[in-house]
């Protein structure tokens, strides 16, 4: 009987939300193959290209919040079916549009129409599965997901070989259009009773938390950054700095997003064992921005490796929102996940923005030569990515280093020092919402 629940949960909950979040990344990351069909066809620029591949985050950041909120009021189903029709107006606008503006509003649209998409698949996870294999099934979302990333390369190409770009946008509108449909018809509603506590969570709850700013500037540089590269600047890097030819860039494209799937399913699973070992997931979080530094540190410095291998670590780190999703469940109760995850994510999908945007805008500043923009105008946009990310990285290892000055000062007979932990109770958020358990009959 369980077992039969399990996989009607699965069928009827997880995958439709999957296939949601699959076309989202989708989107997210389709415009570095399509970037040479846009820019001959409707004559943008490098910074133009930018702009309209980022405004997609910018929306995203915009709207994580709103969408937060309606997630915990109305439930997944509704808010995500919802959306994503629009996404498939945007889609279809995208698929007729020939100037910057009109192609900018699609953009924009389809940012807002998958904006939802793994809120609510993480959210439809806490409502309807056991709070101990949250962690689990964020990764197995996140790695399906990601095949949307894999998608965007070789497969995309295969159809760009016989169809244009436009007509592949109106098979996307119908997909996504499907998607909405499906979500509304086959999910079940799961209701949440409001408490009648007396200090009940808000949104400035999450934003006045000294921990959740501990963490949010590195998993949002972090993160926010590998999506800007994964989802659009390796490619030029391939082919401008690598040399690559078109066959060569879009098979190592295709390798790096299997790469990322596989991120997905082992940050997931890691995840789930070290917190059944009660063992804290900020630990991963750091040891994922270190790697994620050195790799980039690879590719400015041209370190003598295959650039697979330090932009599969930059692919793999856009998955490492299981990590710090993981890390926000720890700090508020699972039935907030929709507020807190979205307050989150928009610091994620805001520096996506503006490192993507930011990135178009600076290389921008050198000529091209043949047709490439030289290396260093890669290294300086990289760079300063790097020098964020290092500031994030210290203020997030401070309460450690200050534990460590505490412990050293003896040795150096240096004066006693007023430290604050940076960990606080989080006894207050128990008793906000009670949450139908995972476990009882729910309407199907």
């Amino acid at each position: 009987m369980q077992i039969s629940i399990a996989w009607s949960r699965t069928a009827r909950v997880f995958l439709p939300f999957a296939a949601g979040y699959y076309l989202s990344y989708l989107f997210r990351t389709i415009n570095a193959l399509i970037a040479d069909h846009l820019s001959s066809d409707t004559g943008l620029g490098t910074a133009d290209l930018g702009l309209l591949t980022s405004v997609h985050f910018l929306i995203f950041a915009v709207a994580q919040i709103p969408i937060g909120i309606l997630l915990d009021r109305f439930g997944p189903r509704r808010v995500q079916s919802t959306l994503l029709l629009l996404a498939a107006m945007g889609t279809g606008l995208f698929a007729v549009s020939s100037g910057f503006l009109s192609l900018l509003i699609a953009r924009a649209m389809i940012g807002l129409g998958v904006a939802a998409s793994l809120a609510a698949g993480l959210k439809s996870i806490v409502l309807w599965f056991p709070r101990e294999r949250v962690a689990l099934l964020n990764g197995y979302m996140i790695m399906l997901g990601s095949l949307g990333a894999v998608t965007a390369t070789a497969p995309v190409e295969h159809l760009l070989a016989w169809m244009g770009w436009r007509q592949l946008f109106e098979i996307l509108a119908a997909a996504t259009g499907a998607t909405a449909i499906l979500i509304y018809v086959v999910v079940p509603e799961r209701g949440i009773v409001p408490s009648t506590a007396s200090s009940p969570i808000t949104l400035s709850s999450v934003f006045a938390d000294r921990r959740f700013w501990r963490i949010a500037p590195l998993s949002a540089t972090c993160i926010g950054s590998a999506w800007s590269l994964q989802g659009l600047w390796a490619s030029p890097w391939l082919s401008d700095v690598e040399g690559l030819d078109r066959a060569n860039l879009v098979r190592q494209l295709f390798l790096i997003s299997i790469g990322l799937c596989g991120g997905a399913w082992l940050f997931g699973t890691t995840v789930h064992h070290i917190k059944r070992r009660e063992i804290g997931a900020e630990t991963i979080l750091a040891m994922v921005a270190v790697l994620f530094i050195a790799a980039e540190l690879a590719l400015i410095l041209r370190v003598p490796l295959p650039s697979i291998l330090p932009w599969s670590i930059v692919a793999i780190v856009g998955t490492a929102t299981v990590v710090s999703f993981a890390v926000i469940a720890d700090y508020f109760p699972l039935e907030f996940a929709g507020r807190a995850n979205g307050a989150l994510n928009v610091l994620h999908f805001g520096w996506a923005f503006l490192a993507q945007y930011a990135t178009g805008l600076i290389l921008e500043q050198w000529f091209t030569i043949d047709g490439h923009r030289p290396i260093v105008a890669y290294q300086v946009a990289f760079g300063l990515n790097v020098a964020v990310q290092v500031v994030a990285l210290v203020w997030f290892a401070l309460p450690w280093i200050r534990r460590s000055a505490s412990w050293m000062r003896p040795f150096f007979f240096f004066p006693p020092a007023n430290i604050s932990d940076a960990v606080e109770p989080v006894g207050l958020y128990e008793s906000s919402v009670v949450l139908i358990p995972a476990d009882d009959d729910g309407e199907w």
